[in-house]
């Protein structure tokens, strides 16, 4: 294909395929204003990929509603592959193509499968994939396809994208911002495409207006009257050139017979480019074969194995010149011959789109299509079949259910206007109790979203109150949703924990409780009548989140392994968190995965296994970059704090506390304060320490580090001379850890009370803290006590004795990784008489990268290259790639060394 200019462009572009080729995939977007040649560029990398696989597909904006359309098209002509998939990843992508019925897939779990069903399609030749107009891809389609995108490193795979508009799902992909043609060029094009006597200031108006706008100036021309063509006179300035081209084409449409045009508007209206289905239509409304050909002869359509329009602004301008009755009467003949039993999603928005007032019928199956589009995962698709089924709703009643279904969704998907425009619908209508809850929830969704935490919690209080007579199951439901949402806002959440717990006590609890029921009782419970009155419920709550747990309750193990922390239960703390970690995997619910592993990087920090922490915590990164997730500082906050990485702990804090206030999520501020008070107190530095320990310590109200923090309270107070606030504090921490009865809790007690003793006793507390911390799996605060109980005998001059308890500690600190701690414990030992030399460090070699360590890691396990990927959000194909580069790295041959080499590289 022979192309003027773009010379650099195709350069690009032949990189890209000539990557694929070889085997390294990439993904190349063009990004520019209607008609600045992407099409032709599109159409350039076509012809150069002989020998490839090439799949293809444009965005159409009329399929915008219809979830995963586009990617459906692009993935057509390789679904033969589709058995070659894992169950999950095979049932996913069947169920959102609409192959298959089951629960909703979940859109990353998709989004591995398209990976995976690429990456078996490149076999044996390169996969070249062109995806036009992508601005108008319905969104689940943009999601998958910028996730896939991401992702094809070591797949012979290309994506070649043409954008108008930069989209955020792909800012991150390699990019090209097409301009105009240069002088030069442009006006070799206008002498190409123009044969006949031009005036020269004629030709200078049109380069300069035309801005090297290819197709204006293969277009604009044509507009021309004869004395505009000869000086100029009358030539006007287009207000936008997209706007120009396209009153061009509507210029030439509307100079057609009245069945072309009307065959044209057929065309337009129906998206899938399918002939058969634009010819049943036409002969509906009387249109013959024979309107096709002025269309055809004037270059502005084609019709033949598809019917497609020579540019996307012909098909606007053929839809937009049609009147308001010639539309509806085209949808609905389209309606007439579209298989509502094959297609019922088209068929009902054809008739949606016909209707020329409220049709009850029509808004019936439309909340059908929303049901299926939600059952196949597309939530905005089901947003949209949602609202357009309000609008043509007459009744009062059944237009709010509608409306307030809409606004739910549209929160779900990201639509966060839209869902702001349907509850003021809501709002406007008379509405039963339960409408109005459910109003009250979808705002508080809305605050929530929206990064006012502090908005959510009362939001969510008005409607559990107004659920109670109405749906008691339902209103205990969002009592705890709004007792989750107010600890997330703590000190910044109006009423704060304390009130919504109030509210909860006054609830009635069937015979048989749920484990929301539980949660709910024994957390406000915690919160009104203390700890030593809740702990019963809240082990009963544990137990049962350890038995087995619904799909509807998986949510809960979060929150569950936040009682089991309270209760100082730290096995089922262990067992909640990777349970919910697996259950997650297992599910597919990737979406879910994030907070899963927060959790348990959280007690793995808790327990003094940072490096198992910190690789969670990497893989968290894997997964928000996937989600789109942004995190809180929490999980890479705590891990810092307990590593002692002073620098990283307040330039975490720095940079994020202005936001976490804006977004209301004060319980990280008590988090922020935690942290740098156990900085402090393993720097030795108790007078920093202990106003951070306090401020933490007093939000008693299940901000998670309360207890911790008043721990820390008591050493600081002990060491910067505070007896009287350590004796307070302690006296608050003895009842809880006195009930609990846990060797964790009994263990930190007697380590807290020897600091507040002397003599005999306070070397029996710390030989009890010793022996019962052993016991559990807090290494960390196992070695605290090794540490306290050296520095105790110190000072009482058994120097020998001090020696052992530091020497314990300092090699317990250094295998986890607290380095402060390791730097206190050093201090100590000098200060014994031991003499102390640094490990020699030995070269390791090669480092391996982070993305090669995880995926080592992973098959270190056991994990197959499929479950390696899928853990990763990569292909095999790439997993293979980077294990073949760890073996060379690390001068193995075979996966069952990896355990042995890595094990000796930490240790």
């Amino acid at each position: 294909m022979h192309l003027i200019d773009r010379r650099l462009e195709c350069r690009r572009l032949d990189e890209v395929l000539r990557g694929a080729q070889s085997g390294a995939g990439g993904a190349l977007v063009l990004c520019g204003d209607a008609g600045v040649g992407k099409s032709a560029l599109m159409e350039y990398v076509v012809g150069q990929a002989a020998g490839c696989r090439v799949v293809r597909v444009a965005g159409i904006a009329a399929e915008m509603e219809l979830a995963y359309a586009g990617l459906q098209h692009l993935c057509a002509p390789i679904l033969d592959r589709l058995d070659q998939l894992p169950d999950p990843q095979r049932d996913a992508l069947s169920i959102a193509f609409g192959l298959s019925a089951g629960p909703v897939p979940d859109r990353l779990l998709i989004g591995l499968a398209v990976l995976g069903l690429m990456s078996h399609a490149a076999e044996g030749h390169s996969l070249i994939c062109v995806i036009d107009d992508f601005q108008w891809l319905d969104h689940a389609s943009v999601q998958v396809l910028s996730f896939v995108a991401r992702r094809l490193a070591a797949d012979p795979i290309a994506f070649f994208i043409a954008t108008r508009t930069a989209d955020p799902e792909i800012a991150n992909l390699p990019t090209i911002a097409l301009e105009g043609l240069s002088r030069a060029d442009a006006a070799a094009l206008l002498d190409l495409v123009w044969t006949g006597p031009l005036d020269e200031p004629v030709r200078h108006r049109i380069l300069a207006e035309t801005h090297g706008n290819p197709l204006a100036l293969m277009e604009l021309h044509r507009d021309l009257m004869g004395h505009e063509l000869a000086g100029g006179f009358g030539m006007h300035s287009p207000a936008g050139l997209s706007a120009r081209i396209e009153e061009s084409f509507l210029r030439r449409v509307e100079a057609l017979p009245d069945d072309t045009r009307r065959l044209l508007l057929i065309a337009a209206a129906e998206p899938t480019g399918e002939p058969t289905i634009t010819w049943r239509a036409g002969t509906l409304l009387g249109i013959d074969t024979e309107a096709a050909a002025p269309a055809v002869a004037d270059g502005l359509a084609e019709f033949g194995i598809h019917v497609r329009f020579r540019h996307c602004l012909v098909r606007s301008a053929v839809y937009r010149s049609a009147s308001l009755q010639e539309r509806q009467l085209v949808h609905q003949a389209l309606a007439d011959v579209t298989d509502a039993k094959r297609d019922p999603d088209r068929c009902a928005w054809h008739r949606a789109q016909a209707a020329n007032g409220p049709d009850e019928s029509v808004a019936a199956e439309l909340e059908r299509c929303a049901d299926r589009a939600r059952a196949r995962g597309g939530l905005a698709a089901a947003a949209a079949f949602l609202e357009r089924s309000t609008m043509l709703t007459l009744d009062p009643s059944l237009r709010v259910e509608r409306a307030l279904a809409a606004a739910g969704a549209k929160v779900e998907s990201g639509a966060y206007e839209a869902a702001a425009d349907l509850l003021a619908v809501v709002e406007q209508s008379p509405t039963t109790d339960r409408q109005a809850a459910r109003a009250d929830l979808v705002r508080a969704q809305l605050a929530y979203v929206l990064g006012r935490g502090s908005d959510a919690p009362p939001l969510l209080l008005k409607a559990a109150r107004r659920l109670a007579p109405i749906d008691p199951a339902l209103s205990r439901a969002t009592y705890l949703r709004a007792l989750q949402a107010a600890i997330s806002a703590g000190r910044l959440s109006m009423g704060g924990v304390m009130g919504v717990a109030e509210a909860a006590r006054h609830l009635s609890y069937p015979a048989d409780p749920t484990l929301t029921d539980l949660l709910l009782d024994g957390l406000s419970t915690y919160c009104t009548e203390g700890f030593v009155s809740a702990l019963p419920i809240l082990r009963r709550a544990v137990t049962a989140a350890r038995s087995d747990v619904s799909e509807c309750e998986r949510n809960l193990l979060w929150l569950s392994g936040i009682a089991a922390l309270h209760v100082w239960d730290d096995e089922s703390w262990d067992v909640l968190s990777a349970r919910h970690i697996e259950l997650a995997r297992t599910a597919g619910a990737l979406a879910e995965l994030p907070l899963a592993l927060i959790s348990r990087s959280m007690m793995l920090t808790f327990s003094g296994e940072l490096t198992a922490a910190g690789v969670l915590l990497d893989e968290l990164r894997i997964v928000a970059e996937a989600t789109g997730l942004a995190l809180g500082p929490e999980p890479r906050l705590i891990l810092a704090a307990f590593r002692g990485d002073r620098a990283e702990v307040r330039a975490i804090i720095e940079s994020t506390t202005a936001d976490i206030m804006l977004r209301g999520e004060g319980i990280w501020l008590s988090t922020a304060e935690f942290c740098q008070a156990l900085l402090n107190n393993g720097a030795g530095d108790y007078a920093a320490a202990l106003p951070l320990a306090e401020r933490a310590a007093a939000q008693a109200d299940l901000a998670s580090s309360s207890a911790w923090a008043a721990v820390e309270v008591v050493e600081a107070a002990v060491r910067a001379g505070e007896t009287s606030t350590a004796v307070d504090t302690f006296a608050r921490l003895e009842q809880a850890t006195s009930a609990s009865g846990t060797d964790w809790a009994l263990g930190i007690q007697s380590r807290s009370r020897a600091l507040l003793s002397e003599g005999p006793e306070a070397e029996r507390h710390y030989l009890d803290a010793i022996e019962r911390l052993g016991r559990t799996r807090m290494r960390s605060d196992a070695a605290r006590a090794h540490l306290l109980y050296g520095e105790w005998l110190r000072r009482e001059r058994r120097r020998v004795d001090a020696r052992a308890q530091l020497r314990i500690a300092y090699d317990m600190f250094e295998s986890a990784g607290m380095t402060v701690f390791v730097g206190r414990a050093r201090s100590e030992l000098l200060a014994t008489g031991e003499t102390l030399s640094k490990r020699a460090t030995v070269a390791t070699g090669p480092q391996l990268t982070p993305q090669e360590a995880q995926v080592a890691r992973l098959a270190s396990e056991g994990l197959t290259n499929g479950e390696v990927g899928a853990r990763l959000f990569i292909s095999p194909k790439t997993v293979q790639y980077h294990l073949s580069k760890v073996f060379t790295k690390l001068r193995i041959s075979s996966r069952a060394q990896l355990a042995d080499v890595l094990s000796s590289q930490q240790s």
